[in-house]
């Protein structure tokens, strides 16, 4: 019989399942090599990029009201293995593990090639990404190769898609600057969906074979959390984890749709071409890639990342529409003004609920 004596790696909970240095290692190695530029055009790129993430902020807050006054820190401008390095350092800082790695627990190790793979994938997706989790102020990475890659295959006014991105990334610098309680929140979240339950594995397919009997047609316009891998990842969890997934789920549609509802509402005297931007880049969302990529897309979540957009700048238009921005932003004041899981494509009840 094994040693049935808890060890470190068994305790060390969701912070070792991950060894987040190996992780960077091996996206680093894994992650494509970006467009074919001259050193010219990177360095252009790339000053261009930091100029726009600071230019961005002044729209940002006058659109959003938030801010007013809070530094405006310099963002990160990156090539793929760099950001492959500062993500494998966001995802330590918040499930509470070493990002340098201490060789010790081998339990992570598996897991932390898997998550490389998963960043080499990413690191060609992303154009930007605000990290609320690293240094004082938090960092905003913008990813130079992904972004000259969307620009020149949809044939936009680089200068002006460069400062759209940023306006989106900016945003959310905004958000969590201007509600300290946000990044906790999220931390608290991602405790609980990593936290250890003891459940007999009869209860959890049982829930799954539930899910999948009462999936039946799903509505296109629906819950994106009651279809696809998310659907059945809800229905593998026990009550507590559920929950915090679903938090998780209304925090980023929030959060997106309303980065996407301030890069729309800037308008054509921030960003003179927005209008054919905002065209493009739908069309590029909705556009069908072959299917082994759609099958990453889906494991890892993104296509429900991309509903959260349209749900989440949905629900932000219909409520500043109605109410305005300064009330609309009654939503960062706390846990409890945020909206609710149905609430999303019920922007009514949320303006019933919070303000009355």
């Amino acid at each position: 019989m094994a040693d049935q004596t808890p060890t470190d790696e068994d305790s060390a909970g969701l912070g070792a399942a991950v060894d987040w240095a190996l992780a960077a290692k091996a996206g680093i190695k894994l992650a494509p090599s970006g467009p074919p530029m001259s050193r010219y055009t990177l360095e252009t790129a790339t000053a261009e990029l930091a100029d726009a993430s600071e230019r961005a902020e002044l729209p940002v807050r006058a659109v959003t009201g938030l801010a007013d006054g809070l530094p405006v820190p310099a963002a990160d401008v990156l090539d793929r293995a760099g950001w492959v390095r500062a993500a494998s350092r966001s995802m330590a800082h918040l499930t509470g593990a070493d990002p340098d790695g201490n060789g010790k627990l081998l339990l992570g190790k598996p897991a932390g090639l898997q998550a490389g793979a998963m960043l080499a994938y990413l690191s060609s997706a992303i154009l930007g990404q605000y990290d609320p989790f690293t240094g004082e102020h938090g960092k905003l990475l913008l990813v130079t190769p992904n972004i000259v890659t969307v620009e020149r295959s949809l044939r936009l006014n680089p200068s002006d898609f460069r400062l759209w991105v940023c306006l989106h990334e900016v945003t959310h610098r905004v958000q969590f600057s201007s509600s300290p309680w946000l990044a906790g929140y999220m931390k608290e979240s991602v405790d609980t969906l990593g936290a250890t339950v003891e459940e007999p594995m009869t209860d959890v397919v049982g829930r799954i074979a539930a899910q999948l009997r009462s999936r039946g047609e799903p509505d296109s316009g629906s819950d994106a959390a009651a279809g696809g891998i998310i659907g059945l990842l809800r229905a593998s969890q026990p009550e507590p984890q559920r929950d915090a997934l679903d938090r998780m789920l209304v925090l980023g549609t929030l959060l997106e749709g309303h980065a996407d509802h301030v890069m729309d509402a800037v308008g054509p005297d921030v960003v003179p071409s927005v209008v054919a931007i905002r065209a493009a880049f739908d069309r590029r969302r909705r556009r069908t890639s072959n299917p082994v990529q759609r099958l990453i897309k889906m494991l890892l979540g993104m296509d429900a990342k991309m509903a959260q957009y349209v749900r989440g700048k949905a629900f932000v238009d219909a409520v500043v529409l109605k109410v305005g921005m300064d009330n609309f932003n009654t939503v960062w004041t706390g846990p409890e003004t945020l909206p609710l899981l149905d609430e999303i494509d019920d922007p009514g009840a949320w303006v019933t609920r919070v303000l009355g």
